[in-house]
């Protein structure tokens, strides 16, 4: 069976971030033991990575450098806010834990967006956040296998993403 629309791939990978200074730097380790499970076709990995394993079967192993344009897009400092820290209140009382340095908060913009910002600061202006995504402005390097395919599930195929104990592993 290969690798294309409509088929649920599982597989394991390095990815490596080039960050200019040092090279390479290593990101993510995903094993065969817990491989990542994602629908063939539906938009739910980076176009570039999935050309890289098109038309592959179980098995099989695969590298695709992916330039930053064809990531997750440039570092845009216009997708850095300061937010009210009574933003932030629950019940009226200020929520301490949640207001951490590092802790990457679902937001909502205006339109109703859902947005993930990562704590930069926290000072007398209020709470500085981060809406880039974590890989902005890197290049990404994956080497993998393909670990297995199987036919997707009407359902699956119906919601455009993987169900199951395998399935909702979102990157």
């Amino acid at each position: 069976m290969k690798a294309e629309k409509n088929k649920v791939v599982a597989v394991a990978y390095v990815l490596k971030v080039d960050d200019g200074e040092n090279g390479q730097e290593l990101y993510e380790t995903v094993t065969e033991d817990s491989p990542f499970y994602f629908l063939f076709g539906h938009q739910n990995v980076l176009p570039k990575f999935e050309e890289a394993i098109a038309g592959k079967e179980a098995g099989e192993v695969f590298t695709v450098a992916i330039d930053f344009e064809n990531a997750y897009g440039d570092y845009d400092d216009n997708k850095k806010a300061i937010i009210p820290k009574s933003n932030f209140k629950e019940d009226g009382k200020k929520n301490k834990d949640l207001l951490k340095v590092g802790n990457v908060i679902p937001m909502q913009d205006d339109k109703g967006n859902q947005m993930r910002g990562e704590i930069t600061k926290v000072d007398y202006r209020g709470v500085h956040m981060d809406f880039n995504p974590p890989l902005a402005g890197y290049d990404l390097f994956f080497e993998g296998k393909i670990v297995s395919i199987r036919e997707a599930q009407p359902v699956e195929i119906e919601h455009g993403h993987v169900h199951g104990p395998d399935g909702h592993h979102h990157h």
